[in-house]
């Protein structure tokens, strides 16, 4: 996001449901999730990281 104006930032930030930008962890937790034993029996899943965007 380096070199977008904050105006810019601000006004996309206000579409996303949940409030707020995502951090770069929330998309790892994510992923960590999925490559644990706890999502053993998950498969063929599309998992969005993306704050309530796409609903």
């Amino acid at each position: 996001t380096e070199g977008i104006p904050d105006k810019v930032m601000d006004a996309i930030e206000q579409r996303i449901p949940l409030g707020y930008r995502g951090e770069p962890e929330d998309i790892a937790n994510a992923f960590l999730w999925l490559a644990s034993d706890e999502a053993r029996y998950v498969s063929g899943h599309v998992l969005a990281v993306d704050g309530g965007a796409v609903i």
